[in-house]
């Protein structure tokens, strides 16, 4: 970006700041965190105080993790929304280390719901669960604050509640336009990148999330076929010019260039969005939107008496959750265009 910048945000230019974020560094905060709960329980008995945290490594998978962690304290998808005059930026971008990575990090709360279930069954049913998960409970509940209460005096009952709250509202936080927004990028000339943009289109979904709108990298005066616009309906199409990668960008220069088109899809209060899922209960039918997949890449499982349906595509996993008027076992499935319509008996 023509400029050196770290852990901390650095101003770029007039309303753009720019920081990296450093496992290394990320991991130091919520260390200290839990050594202060720890502190106040006496849980480990002074063993993390010995704990020195530039001397720990990182991990598989820590680096999407604690990236979360830290932009959660810039757009409060887990605890309430700031109001204008409390935001440091307005808007949050997160480049992250792949598109599949990213992904995951956009469906883990939801996912983390799935396993809390069972990790909380197990506490509660066998004896090293009972032994152990109330005071392992009550140091992480205490190093994150929820809400920022006190575990003193809640019960292991009342602490599995406020945690399945947290993460069904930080779920909740990816599928708000007002607060979150993903777009897709393509070569609209390229029909590669324009099937592999199809197809993360339906993993975002599978994620939980939505895609607001679509974006071509191409000269303003290219002109884009309809076949790429009729694939990508009904999401919003616009073209931006190529930022070189080899040397610095005019920011200002690049964002007065963006058509008006591009400018709508940015504006996060100018969505319409498909639903993923719709319910037909006169026909007994759910209808999933599913870009990027044909019929053979999806399989359907129900394993709680058919009062959910659980779709794997795209090397994705979510649960739907059947109306109380529709629940039953699934009695056919068919394409039709870019959703799969599957019909209960």
């Amino acid at each position: 970006m023509g400029c050196k910048f770290g852990s901390s945000p650095t101003q770029f230019s007039d309303n753009l700041s720019v920081v990296r974020l450093e496992t290394t560094k990320l991991i130091l905060e919520p260390l200290e965190r839990i050594k202060r709960a720890d502190s106040r329980l006496n849980l480990t008995q002074g063993i993390l105080e010995g704990v020195v945290g530039e001397e720990l490594g990182v991990l598989p998978g820590m680096d999407s993790i604690f990236s979360a962690l830290a932009i959660e304290k810039w757009v409060r998808f887990l605890g309430s929304e700031r109001s204008d005059s409390q935001r440091e930026f307005d808007i949050v971008v997160y480049d992250g280390i792949s598109t599949e990575e990213t992904l995951r990090v956009l469906g883990a709360a939801s996912r983390a719901r799935w396993h809390l279930r069972y990790i909380r069954e197990m506490a509660n049913k066998t004896d090293i669960g009972r032994l152990t998960a109330p005071l392992i409970l009550k140091l992480g509940y205490e190093s994150i604050r929820l809400n920022g209460a006190s575990g003193d005096g809640k019960s292991s009952m009342e602490i599995w509640d406020d945690v399945e709250r947290l993460l069904e509202k930080a779920a909740a936080a990816f599928t708000e336009p007002s607060r979150f927004n993903c777009h897709i990028l393509m070569d609209p000339n390229n029909k590669l990148s324009v099937r592999s943009a199809l197809r993360y289109w339906g993993c975002a979904i599978q994620a939980g999330t939505q895609v607001s709108g679509a974006f071509g990298f191409a000269p303003q005066s290219s002109i884009v076929s309809a076949e790429v616009i009729e694939k990508l309906s009904p999401l919003a199409f616009a073209l931006v010019p190529y930022l070189s990668s080899y040397s610095s960008v005019d920011w200002n220069a690049t964002i007065g260039s963006l058509a008006n088109d591009a400018e709508e899809i940015l504006d996060a209060k100018s969505k319409n969005f498909q639903p993923s899922v719709r319910f037909g209960p006169s026909k007994k039918s759910v209808t999933l939107l599913m870009p990027g997949f044909d019929k053979s890449e999806i399989k359907l499982y129900q394993f709680r008496g058919g009062s959910e349906l659980l779709v794997e595509a795209g090397d994705q996993r979510r649960v739907i959750r059947l109306p109380s008027g529709m629940q039953g076992k699934v009695g056919g499935a068919k394409f039709i265009e870019r959703s799969l319509v599957i019909t209960l008996r």
